[in-house]
């Protein structure tokens, strides 16, 4: 006889996880022993929220779920913006908290809240595990939290329940096989589509990322000389140094003047994995319906565009069963690769752009960014070439901040020393928000570099006051000692006031253990017509 929570712990074994993140809680003691005994390490975190931001850094270094760990009604409340963001983001996230028995919660109230209730509107199932049900609860658990499209999914485990016994049934679990584009008049209408397009041009998403669809689209790119667009989650599905790629969109209004108009123009849109929430309101109907061919990783409903074709189905599959369609050479869209260039170019003087160019020319190959929500998060994704997928991690659908430092942190710890270099960019408030965690980087001998961009303000909406013609309010902050704070924390700061200390700090950054805080001083006014 195995207990309840080791079969728990047991199962996520077998599905690759050795990480968990989280702030344990009487109710969840026995969990959290049995995660560890399993060879599960658990991490402790100094707020929940960030533990569930760590999770999911572990899943993009590892590909095994992400577990964070609560437990009951405060510690699951607290992490519930993690969980939303991993429900957009498309992330497979198990949820595990704990709570009292069903017997007692008609009697006992105290921190007792509904907490499947909390979890529905943000997870893809939640469960509760009842006696003898811990194996069903867990595989199923795994099962839908890695279906299409990925996601988080909530197991209560209830604290008189974790410690009984189960039976272990021994079972194999078959994954399902890939679905491809099946012979028949949809596919041979995108062929068509394909075939008599002079102006194609590829539009790649997540699901594209999901599926490691990079090599078929590539192919297709090259066979039609056809110019491919990503959203900001799928940069480096291929290599954006490529000639045909023009790189990631969807969040600046700069690019927009240079992509839309293309996307407009075309005659095919070949629909990559593309889901559009990651995209701003100016890409609601970006393309004529009639001219665009969705191959989509799940069945996602939207009202952002149509198509004239649709496949639900293997990504990868669905782009390599165009490939016999391509005519000739379309001449792909150099003018537009070249606008985008000078546009987002690295410039002279001091600020964002010298910072962004600076650490990405000293950044070890395959290295690893991660990126906050703001500013500095749209001209970064913009400049930042990426040459293969998920080096460069934000939240570009719930757009949450404060999640660059802990994403940062769940990636480094999880790829272990042997790891890539790892660099966080994050804004002066966004920092501030998580600045604690510093010490659980601390803690755990965890490697990373953080680059702050100082400017005392939101800048993003300072920006968007600015346009609106409305006055400056809530913008604007006191300054922050950040790098006797670092310092304090554990790790090595320095202020960097231009280019050539940034040149030395990243040089000694990227060669020194621990945590290295660079809190780059910048103006505003240098986000001003940026992106």
């Amino acid at each position: 006889m195995t207990t309840a929570a080791q079969i728990i712990a047991q199962k996520l074994v077998e599905a690759g996880c050795r990480h968990a993140y989280g702030m344990p809680g009487g109710e969840v003691l026995l969990l959290m022993q049995a995660l560890s005994e399993a060879g599960i390490e658990f991490t402790l975190c100094k707020h929940e929220n960030n533990a569930g931001y760590m999770a999911e850094g572990s899943y993009h270094a590892t590909g095994a779920p992400g577990i964070l760990l609560t437990t009951i009604g405060p510690g699951l409340a607290n992490g519930v913006n993690s969980v939303a963001n991993a429900y957009q983001e498309q992330v497979p996230l198990i949820v595990l908290s704990g709570c009292i028995g069903r017997g007692e919660a008609e009697s006992f109230t105290h921190q007792v809240i509904d907490q499947s209730a909390l979890m529905a509107p943000i997870t893809k199932a939640q469960f509760q595990v009842a006696k003898g049900s811990a194996q069903q609860v867990i595989e199923k658990a795994l099962d839908i939290a890695r279906a299409d499209p990925p996601g988080p999914v909530h197991v209560d485990v209830p604290h008189d329940i974790a410690g009984s016994d189960v039976e272990l049934i021994e079972r194999a679990l078959l994954a399902p096989l890939p679905a491809a584009w099946p012979e028949g008049d949809a596919l041979e209408a995108a062929r068509a589509m394909l075939a008599r397009a002079e102006r194609p041009v590829i539009l790649a998403g997540l699901g594209a990322v999901h599926h490691h669809a990079g090599a078929a689209i590539l192919a297709l790119a090259e066979a039609g000389e056809i110019p491919v667009l990503t959203t900001y989650k799928a940069k480096g599905i291929i290599d954006e140094h490529h000639p045909l790629c023009l790189g990631g969109h969807g969040l600046s209004p700069k690019s927009d003047t240079v992509v839309l108009p293309l996307l407009k123009e075309s005659d095919c849109i070949i629909l990559a994995g593309y889901d559009p929430i990651e995209m701003r309101n100016g890409w609601v109907e970006p393309f004529a319906a009639a001219n665009a061919i969705e191959i989509i990783h799940a069945d996602i409903q939207h009202g952002m565009h149509g198509a004239a074709v649709r496949f639900v189905g293997d990504v990868g599959l669905g782009v390599a069963a165009l490939q016999s369609a391509v005519a000739g050479k379309t001449g792909g869209a150099p003018a537009a690769r070249a606008a985008l260039e000078d546009m987002f170019a690295a410039r002279e003087n001091w600020g964002p752009h010298q910072v962004f160019a600076t650490v990405l020319e000293a950044l070890p190959e395959g290295g690893i960014a991660t990126a906050d929500s703001g500013a500095h998060r749209i001209l970064l994704s913009q400049m930042w070439r990426c040459k293969t997928p998920q080096t460069l991690l934000q939240s570009s659908c719930f757009c949450t901040m404060g999640v660059a430092l802990p994403l940062a942190m769940g990636y480094a710890h999880a790829a272990g020393v042997d790891g890539p270099q790892v660099v966080a960019f994050v804004g002066d408030a966004g920092f501030e928000m998580v600045i604690g965690e510093l010490t659980t980087a601390r803690d755990a001998g965890i490697n990373l570099t953080v680059v702050v961009l100082v400017d005392e303000a939101l800048s993003l909406i300072d920006l968007k006051q600015s346009r609106s013609n409305l006055p400056q309010l809530g913008v604007n902050f006191g300054a922050t000692d950040i790098v006797a704070v670092a310092k304090a924390y554990g790790g090595s700061s320095e202020w960097i006031n231009d280019k050539k200390q940034l040149i030395g700090a990243t040089n000694r950054a990227f060669n020194h253990g621990g945590v290295t805080v660079l809190a780059c001083r910048i103006d505003k006014s240098g986000y001003a017509g940026a992106f």
